[in-house]
């Protein structure tokens, strides 16, 4: 038997698995990238993805992927469905960075380059490709600390099962640590949100607001998805305005911090990321070492492995500077400046 079947579904699931795998016809000759995608929830991958495919067309490369709609198992079989369609190097957005692992290991010991794609896989083989996500956890917490420096606030994590989740938090807590520590911030509530899903987050945020009788006065909220729905769970207490962080640059988000209901989202130029991998994919693909790769530097990961990495960098974006995200041509002005009072932004003049 294949060692990959090992850990797959039975051959049944596995056949299954393989027909609702979203493919583009590719010739067994062609150079071939596979992406796994955790799940196009987020209105951000859908960017990445044509970043992707851009790249890898002008390599002259074919693109194959497969959605693991939020399920891990899934993925693993997504991955063995990936190779098994040419796949010659992958891209992995990890849904679970634990339970991921299997696929990764099978993958490079049948000479399979991967890219650990935004988010961290623990295995000192794979290539890891993401923005700077310390300086992200940074840049949301100064954006909330500089309009509220004390009071109470409320940190909505990411997934537990992500590894960005504490890379983030650690971020945060360089930033808000002092003044915690010195009592001028009280720390009222503090969640994971299951899958980055916003539905959990707004029920989180909802139970905190019950608990603490709506005595908040900020949230640092790890991503865009959460941000929102922070500020529905607040928009139904009569409390939006508070200030409330985010990343990504969803183009709801910059509409809400256009608004004044989302404080600062932390841009992640996902072109810029999806081009970076497509580019690099195709570079494994034909042999170069990871190490070789321009740009890499040499990262220390939590679980002690050293993983040859490239990190892209964030920029803040708060109403104050909105400008920049509409003059690179990532949202339109009418869609940041939607249902904004005149003359309250200045990039909405």
């Amino acid at each position: 038997m294949n060692r990959f079947l090992k850990w797959t579904m039975p051959a049944v699931a596995l056949a299954a698995t393989v027909a609702g795998a979203v493919f583009t016809e590719a010739k067994a000759q062609d150079l071939v990238v596979g992406v796994s995608w955790s799940n196009f929830q987020e209105e951000r991958w859908k960017t990445d993805e044509a970043a992707i495919k851009a790249a890898l067309a002008a390599a002259g490369a074919k693109y194959i992927s497969a959605d693991a709609q939020s399920d891990p198992t899934k993925q693993l079989n997504d991955v063995q469905s990936l190779i098994a369609g040419g796949a010659k190097a992958l891209i992995v957005l990890a849904q679970d960075a634990k339970a991921i692992e299997p696929a990764i290991t099978a993958a490079l010991n049948e000479g399979i380059p991967v890219i650990g794609y935004d988010r961290l896989i623990e295995n000192p083989g794979a290539y890891y490709l993401t923005f700077d996500n310390k300086e992200v956890g940074r840049m949301q917490a100064q954006g909330v600390f500089a309009v509220q420096p004390k009071g109470n606030y409320v940190f909505i994590k990411g997934s537990s099962t992500d590894p960005n989740a504490d890379f983030l938090h650690e971020g945060q807590l360089e930033v808000l640590k002092a003044a915690i520590d010195g009592g001028a911030i009280k720390v009222v509530g503090e969640q994971y949100t299951d899958g980055w899903k916003p539905e959990n987050a707004q029920k989180n945020m909802e139970q905190i607001l019950t608990a603490t009788d709506n005595k908040v006065d900020a949230v640092v909220a790890s991503n865009d998805g959460t941000a929102g729905g922070v500020v529905a769970a607040l928009t139904a207490q009569g409390l939006q305005g508070i200030p409330v962080s985010g990343q990504d640059g969803d183009h709801a988000a910059l509409n809400r911090v256009a608004l004044g209901t989302q404080t600062v989202s932390v841009w992640k130029d996902a072109r810029e990321l999806g081009k970076a991998a497509g580019e690099i994919a195709v570079q494994l693909a034909k042999g170069t070492k990871l190490a070789d790769i321009p740009g890499t530097v040499q990262f220390k990961s939590p679980g002690g492995n050293t993983l040859n990495t490239t990190f892209l960098k964030p920029v803040p974006i708060t109403k104050d500077n909105l400008n920049v995200v509409i003059d690179a041509g990532w949202i339109t002005k009418d869609e940041v400046c939607q249902s904004v009072p005149a003359g309250k932004v200045a990039a909405c003049k």
